[in-house]
């Protein structure tokens, strides 16, 4: 799978920024060992039941029938033949996928995806996000983002502000907004009916900085030092995700790696009364669906129930779609996935398995890191908490690894 990761781990030196980013797109496929794949960017995560349908037809009719949901909310099909991204452009543009040419690899904007469900936010993020997008797309300066910029737009909660985004709008109560960039510890007030506008901004005086200094950075993280952070305080960030099963406004549904056949994407669409929310966190949140709709979901394989060791938890490709992998990462761990639900042990922390040094995909925070060695896997605890030391690792054994990664999700 392609692209360096977003975040300090251990071990991989710092990525080469003198080049240009590698990210695949709609348009820019990228060559794996089971053929080309491509990245189709969905803004907010947002999808209709017929959009969802035509990424079903393509993946069946041009890659190898297969879907897979990113860390960012967005689609990836594989198994492509090198020459269709012709015709996947044309049937995603059919779609309304596709509204431009030059910027749909920097299309990448996360939402909190129970916005306007629950009465938890103190605004409706989708709305922000159909906006962002097409400010984006009328910015002729915005086509030069790196395909690995991220907008986060939160309604409130703090679930997608904790993901540490490039630019970060954070709504608060009256209808205006904090502008966060990279990880800063403070924030911008923003008017109420300036949130994309002042996001959009904020990107470009990034991109002016760059030139005007000649830094070499895709992230704002990068070289903080570019652009002034503001001064108002931040709210708590809890990070949480939405829990499987019954909202109070419809259903949230996961995928097990985010990967998923046509036939079972397209039961996600049957179930949803018109509208798809595509996670960060790999799940599906069904706006109006009915609860009934649950036991289908779950004997079809999707994660209903909160609280297995299945939460949370997710892989790079792995062998035998990445040449890089030293493992099948993901068949490794669906192993010890299963071990561990089977004994009802609870999820924990966040977890991901990476075939090489790259950990496409990892997430963001604390978490533990589950990386092949060749040998077995080197399991990591990662992230600064008052709860329990990071960074200390222990080699295992491929069979003693569910154990050792069991031990490293419980939180102390």
């Amino acid at each position: 799978m392609p692209p360096t990761p977003d975040a300090v781990v251990p071990g991989p030196g710092a990525p080469d920024r003198d080049r240009s980013d590698a990210c695949p797109g709609a348009l820019r496929l990228h060559t794996a060992d089971d053929g080309s794949l491509a990245r189709i960017r969905i803004p907010g995560g947002l999808l209709t039941d017929r959009q969802a349908i035509a990424l079903a037809e393509a993946a069946e009719e041009l890659g190898d029938g297969e879907l897979e949901t990113t860390s960012r909310g967005n689609v990836q099909l594989r198994g492509l033949p090198s020459d269709s991204g012709l015709e996947l452009g044309r049937r995603l543009r059919a779609a309304g996928l596709l509204p431009s040419d030059t910027h749909e690899r920097v299309r990448n904007i996360v939402a909190s995806p129970a916005a306007g469900l629950d009465g938890l936010g103190h605004a409706d993020v989708q709305d922000w996000a159909r906006e962002l997008d097409r400010r984006l797309c009328a910015s002729e300066a915005a086509a030069g983002l790196s395909g690995k910029f991220l907008f986060a737009l939160d309604d409130g909660r703090g679930d997608v502000a904790a993901l540490d985004a490039d630019v970060t709008l954070i709504a608060t109560a009256g209808g205006g907004a904090l502008l966060r960039l990279g990880r800063a510890a403070t924030a911008r007030p923003v008017p109420p009916g300036r949130a994309a506008e002042g996001a959009v901004r904020a990107a470009e005086e990034f991109l002016h900085a760059l030139r005007a200094t000649g830094t070499k950075a895709w992230h704002l993280r990068e070289a903080p030092e570019l652009l002034d952070p503001g001064t108002e305080e931040l709210p708590a960030l809890p990070g949480a995700a939405p829990a499987p099963g019954a909202l109070p406004g419809g259903l949230s549904v996961g995928l097990r790696f985010g990967r998923v056949g046509a036939a079972r994407w397209r039961l996600l669409a049957a179930a949803s009364a018109g509208e798809l929310r595509l996670t960060p966190w790999r799940g599906v949140i069904l706006p109006g669906a009915a609860a009934g709709r649950l036991p289908e979901l779950a004997a079809a394989g999707f994660r209903t129930d909160p609280g297995s060791a299945w939460e949370r938890a997710s892989a790079c490709t792995g062998l035998p779609g990445c040449a890089r992998s030293r493992a099948d990462v993901r068949a490794d761990a669906a192993r010890a996935l299963d071990a561990a639900a089977r004994r009802s042990a609870p999820g924990g922390l966040p977890v991901h398995w990476s075939g090489c040094e790259r950990r496409c995909g990892h997430p963001a925070g604390e978490w533990v890191d589950v990386l092949a060695t060749g040998q077995g896997y080197r399991v990591t605890r990662v992230g600064a908490s008052a709860k329990a030391p990071a960074d200390v690792s222990v080699n295992v054994t491929t069979e003693r690894m569910a154990e050792a990664v069991a031990e490293a999700r419980r939180i102390k």
